[in-house]
């Protein structure tokens, strides 16, 4: 299969397909394609399975494109990002925040992941159950913003607002932190916690969190809190802050 991402900030994923080769997406991802292409939108594996994966930000049903004779097919994110292509070994996962995976070659599973400490799943910012490609094969993502990678080495840590997790390997431990200083809790915008991140392994950080953008949408939109210096906004800010994340 052949593959060329295009773009800036709103990319594009152009695969080639040769015959026989399938590849599958969520729901409401396909953006065109050539003849040739059948699609069949099913559970991927029974309601069960379906119902588990809309737990981890994914779609209840999902579609497998497969190529009867040579064939183009394209996916588009809906929001500015990065798409990532990632070739996994067989057995080889990545742990992935909520509505992460574009698509992927037929070998590669897509399943839900839990967050063992509570404390992670409450104030962590994705909840208890995040999503887990497994290869072999071809899987595709879709970050927020532009992507910065970090390799940790064993025991080194990093502290990230929980916005920014992107992509981690299995081996990166998720923690939490609550932001010390009572002014930088209360004023700073941050919220209460940040995510710690302790090696070994890589992790993909993005540079835009969804719910940034929609704040900024929401704060210029008429009728937001854009423009507005009073004093109302200034409590607003303090509260938004406490909640974000």
């Amino acid at each position: 299969m052949q593959h060329q991402i295009m773009g800036t900030t709103l990319q594009t994923l152009e695969m080639l397909l040769e015959p026989g080769e399938m590849v599958y997406s969520q729901t409401h991802q396909m953006a065109w394609m050539s003849d040739g292409v059948t699609m069949d939108t099913n559970t991927g594996g029974g309601f069960l399975k379906g119902l588990a994966r809309s737990f981890s930000g994914g779609s209840l049903f999902v579609t497998h494109f497969t190529a009867a004779a040579r064939a183009l097919l394209a996916f588009c994110p809906r929001f500015p990002g990065s798409l990532i292509a990632r070739q996994l070994a067989p057995g080889e996962s990545l742990v992935c925040r909520k509505e992460t995976f574009l698509c992927a070659e037929g070998g590669v599973g897509l399943d839900i992941f839990f967050r063992q400490q509570i404390g992670s799943g409450i104030f962590g910012g994705e909840g208890f159950i995040l999503q887990r490609v497994t290869g072999p094969g071809w899987v595709f993502l879709d970050l927020s913003g532009e992507v910065v990678e970090k390799d940790l080495r064993p025991g080194e840590r990093l502290q990230v607002h929980v916005g920014h997790v992107g992509v981690q390997d299995p081996t990166v431990q998720f923690g939490i932190t609550r932001i010390k200083g009572f002014r930088n809790i209360l004023f700073g915008g941050d919220g209460l916690f940040l995510a710690t991140l302790t090696g070994p392994g890589k992790v993909l950080l993005q540079s835009m969190p969804i719910v940034n953008l929609a704040e900024e949408i929401f704060r210029h939109a008429p009728g937001g809190t854009g423009g507005s210096s009073s004093g109302g906004n200034v409590v607003g800010d303090v509260l938004g802050g406490l909640l974000r994340g």
